[in-house]
């Protein structure tokens, strides 16, 4: 199997905005699939020998052990894309069997990112909550589309401001800001980078995730001293990401000082058959009133499901699509 074969389906992959690839053993050769528009399409089945083939030639670009097939390893390397240079993570591991596994990340520039919004004004609400400074908190599913959006509220604050990312891995390589990346292996994780990332006095904070006590507990504090800092957190709906930063130790008063808003996303099948993000915003007003009760506030907003109503009523979504939605 050629390279120009694997160049192929990388441009593929690359053409349907694909969020990965993988190259995965299946019976006795290997199938390729790639993630996008939230489903996994198949790209090719292979014998073992070209699947193999495939996982050498990118290991051995991305300066990864070829002969090691049962440890996971990690690497990254530069792929051109006609006029465009894109960024791959990949990423292996060898099964019980000793069957190798492959799977690419693709790494997109943030010019070639589309983000429309179903609910015109969505996005200049969002971008007024950022001015504020302060928490502005993002959740929602793996492939919402949470990173894109918070991307591109803090372009627009690069103008002006200083921004730095903080992620673990980076998934947009974006020129204009600093963007950190975690490294466990040298005792940078996410808490330690905040920490360093204050003493370059950046404006605005991209977290990739709060997942840990220090994590949220420097974030706060980055918040307190007067930065934005636009992070996600794991949740079901905007009044969990409340409930989830309480689980992680940070007290009612600093969370009513420190959060601007918080958004819930999804991206939803319109009938032009385009994937566009819906947001679930809890700001202002609603904040103070949710802190007070926030035990008895669960599902979406009541927003959330006029919002729903309101695509149907304009044909941007269908019936079937909004009753699928209707629990976020």
């Amino acid at each position: 199997m050629k390279e120009e074969v694997f160049s192929e389906y990388l441009t593929e992959c690359i053409n349907e905005q694909a969020s990965d690839l993988y190259i995965l053993p299946k019976d006795s050769g290997y199938q390729l699939s790639y993630h996008s528009k939230l489903q996994l399409t198949i790209l090719a089945e292979i014998n073992r020998t070209e699947g193999l083939q495939m996982i050498n030639f990118f290991k051995y670009r991305a300066n990864m052990a070829v002969s090691e097939h049962r440890r996971p390893q990690l690497g990254s390397l530069k792929w051109a894309q006609l006029q465009t240079e894109m960024n791959l993570r990949l990423s292996t591991v060898g099964d019980f069997n000793g069957e190798e596994s492959m799977v690419i990340r693709f790494i997109y520039p943030l010019n070639q990112l589309s983000h429309q919004e179903l609910i015109v004004g969505q996005m200049d609400q969002l971008n007024q909550l950022g001015k504020k400074r302060g928490l502005l908190l993002f959740s929602g599913p793996m492939g919402s589309g949470k990173t894109t959006t918070m991307y591109q509220l803090a372009r627009k604050y690069s103008q002006t401001q200083v921004v730095m990312t903080i992620e673990d891995p980076v998934e947009i390589e974006e020129s204009n800001f600093i963007q950190l990346q975690v490294n466990q292996q040298a005792d940078m994780d996410y808490d330690e980078l905040l920490r360093v990332g204050l003493r370059h006095r950046p404006e605005v904070f991209l977290i990739g995730e709060i997942r840990d006590k220090k994590t949220a507990k420097m974030a706060v504090q980055a918040a307190l001293s007067g930065h934005l800092v636009m992070a996600t957190v794991h949740a079901k709906n905007v009044y969990g990401v409340m409930q989830r930063m309480q689980q992680l130790g940070i007290e009612d008063h600093y969370l009513m000082q420190t959060i601007s808003g918080i958004c819930y996303q999804r991206l939803i099948t319109t009938t032009e058959e385009r994937m566009t993000p819906l947001y679930d915003i809890l700001a202002e007003g609603e904040l103070e009133t949710v802190f007070k009760q926030i035990n008895s506030y669960v599902g979406m907003t009541k927003m959330w499901g006029a919002n729903l109503a309101k695509l149907v009523e304009d044909g941007k979504i269908t019936k079937k699509t909004a009753e699928s939605f209707k629990t976020g």
